[in-house]
Order: structure tokens, then C-alpha cells, then sequence
């Protein structure tokens, strides 16, 4: 550690992300990255890219990429911010409107990134139990707050929480901002988008990285009233002025405006986790209800660690969290048919009747 780290950074304990091994061809079913490639106008816009372009800026204001987001979610573009994926936009949010003189309010078992952020910024925090179903009980948040962040669906239990349910919360708590980050959402859960026009403290957070099979650009984005956008852009401009390049834009407006084949490949990866939980289930598995792109479950017999080493042994990665009451869980992102089957075929079998 060296001694002229700040005090901050040799305190911070940094979020870890899943494994990435180079040394070997593993099935990745650890990082909830998409299993199926871009819609092929992604790859149109790639050849059609001029790199000539990149010797000039792009546009800070990142318009078109707004306009389109506006476009597809039918609201106004100054109701859309950017950034260098999700946890940018997270990282931006959590500066812009958490640093209160009361706690934020988060699950305890959630993304791992909010403490890391409430550790940077100095901003105190509570964190909520989920219940004994690992549901989150928006009744816990109804309480004095500097501002409440939580997945939906949450991760990594997968659990969702319905749009009415959040509307009653925003009702209550109007003193405060809410995100709702909703990296998951596009899996068969309720968007909260339609509700920024109602609830003015709501912030609503997504990504391209899961349903839209572009991790590789890093992009995300909020929508929200367009003062908390402006806050957002306040914050961005302070940081970097020219976040989102070029070909990444490009490839983004790309993805959303092909909307069959992003509709098409949610479907896939739904049939997918219906048909694995299914089997997990028969065998023994106990397996939290899921609206994600994974599953997170535990086997009655087998340790998760021990579950977690056997299958990273044979070529098969999956998440292991040693964190208290999900230390004996996995989580499985969803894949390919043949490579959750492969998976499959590595697991106990189904108990003796």
C-alpha cells in the first residue's frame, strides 16, 4: 500500500467484478453478459464507421444517442443522460444527490458497487435486510432518508419488485431522490420509465450491456426529470466533457433501433432460465424466483464453494458470493441452450424417490 495513497483510497475496499481468465476456454456463466451476439445492424454500423472520425471529438452533449434513447422509451431528450456504462451513470448519481447529511438506504444484499461509491464519496448508509424470501420490503424505506437506491430485479437474488409497488414508495418519499437501477429489467419486469413524468425525485438507470449484447461499449443511462438530468450533466462536465465516443454511439443507436431482434433475444434467454430452472428444481436445487438474465441457487447437499470449484475445475464458470446468507448460493447467468446444457450435465443428479 503505498504512502502516498489519500487516506480515502487506502480505506476503499473496491467493488471485484467476475472472473475473466485468459488461461483457459471456459463456458462463462459468471458475468450476466449476453450469450448472443448484437443485432447484426450493430455490426452494419461498424463497417459502415468512418475512422477518419476519430481524429475530432465527439459530441458532448452525446444528442443523437438521446434523441434515440427519447425515441424508444417515448420521452423527451432532456430527460436522458449517458455515460461510460451503467456504473458511471451510478458513480455520477450517487454524487449528485446522496451527499446529504442523512444516511442513504440500500438492500443488504444488493449490487456490491453502492457501498464501494458511499465509500468514495463519503456518504453514510443503511443497509436494509431483505426479508426471509430475500424480497426487498419497501415498507423498511418509509423513513427519514437521504435518498434510496435499489436493483429491480434485484441482484444477485433476481427478485423483482412491480411498478405499483414503486409508485407507492415515490408517493411517500418525496423529499429524496429514489433510483431504481434497472440493469435487469428488460427480462419480463416492469420499467419504472413511465413514472418520471409523475414522480420528479425518480431516477431510473439501464444499460446496454445485458439484453442489448453490447457489454464491450460500456454505455448506460438514466432517465429522470430534466432537473435531475441537468444535476447528472453538472457532475459529468466536472468529470469528463466527452464521455461517449463515437463508434460506441453509433453502434448503440444501431441496437435500439432494431427492436424485433432485441425483443427476440430477451424471449430466447427467458425460455432459457424457465427451462433451466425447471431442471435445477428436479434436482434438488433450491432456486429464488428470477426476471434477470440468472439464476441464483443453492443445493441442499453441497456446498456452493465446493459447487463453485468442481464446475470452475470441468470448464464451467458461475459466481460464488462469500457473503453471509448468500454464501451458499451460485449464480448462473443464463447462456446459450448448449452451454447451460453443458452446465447441466455437470450438476448432481436429481435425489432418489
Amino acid at each position: 500500500m503505498s504512502k502516498y495513497w489519500s487516506e480515502t483510497v487506502r480505506n476503499l475496499k473496491p467493488y471485484v467484478p467476475g472472473e475473466q481468465p485468459r488461461d483457459r476456454d471456459f463456458i462463462k456463466l459468471n458475468t450476466n453478459e449476453c450469450p448472443f451476439p448484437p443485432s447484426p445492424r450493430v455490426a452494419a454500423a461498424i463497417r459502415e464507421f468512418s475512422s477518419d472520425g476519430l481524429r475530432l471529438y465527439p459530441d458532448p452533449n452525446s444528442s443523437a444517442l438521446k434523441e434515440s434513447l427519447a425515441k424508444t422509451y417515448e420521452v423527451a431528450a432532456n430527460q436522458v443522460f449517458v455515460g461510460n456504462g451503467s456504473d458511471e451513470v451510478l458513480a455520477f448519481a450517487f454524487k449528485t444527490f446522496f451527499d446529504q447529511a442523512a444516511p442513504i438506504l440500500f438492500p443488504d444484499i444488493t449490487y456490491s458497487f453502492y457501498t464501494v461509491y458511499c465509500d468514495l464519496f463519503d456518504i453514510e448508509y443503511e443497509a436494509i435486510a431483505l426479508n426471509d424470501a430475500y424480497e426487498i420490503d419497501l415498507d423498511d424505506y418509509r423513513r427519514s432518508n437521504g435518498g434510496i437506491i435499489f436493483a429491480n430485479p434485484n441482484a444477485p437474488t433476481g427478485i423483482e419488485l412491480s411498478r405499483a409497488q414503486i409508485e407507492a414508495l415515490a408517493q411517500d418519499n418525496t423529499e429524496s431522490v429514489i433510483i431504481v437501477d434497472e440493469a435487469y429489467t428488460d427480462f419480463g419486469t416492469e420499467s419504472a420509465v413511465e413514472l418520471i413524468n409523475k414522480y420528479p425525485n425518480l431516477l431510473v438507470i439501464q444499460t446496454f450491456s445485458k439484453s442489448r449484447s453490447l457489454a464491450g461499449i460500456r454505455l448506460g443511462y438514466a432517465f429522470g426529470d430534466s432537473d435531475l438530468i441537468a444535476g447528472l450533466e453538472r457532475v459529468k462536465n466536472s468529470f469528463n466533457c466527452y464521455p461517449i465516443d463515437s463508434l460506441a454511439s453509433a453502434c448503440a443507436i444501431a441496437a435500439l433501433e432494431d427492436r424485433e431482434y432485441f425483443e427476440a433475444t430477451c424471449s430466447k434467454i427467458i425460455d432459457i432460465r424457465s427451462w433451466l430452472t425447471e431442471i435445477l428444481t428436479q434436482r434438488g436445487f433450491r432456486v429464488l424466483p428470477s426476471n434477470t438474465n440468472f439464476l441464483l441457487a443453492s443445493h441442499p447437499d453441497i456446498p456452493a464453494a465446493q459447487l463453485y470449484a468442481s464446475l470452475k475445475q470441468q470448464g464451467v464458470l458461475v459466481r460464488y458470493f462469500n457473503k453471509p446468507r448468500i454464501d451458499n448460493f451460485i449464480r448462473i447467468t443464463i447462456g446459450t441452450r448448449e452451454e447451460v446444457e453443458q452446465l447441466v450435465a455437470l450438476l448432481p443428479e436429481p435425489p432418489a424417490p
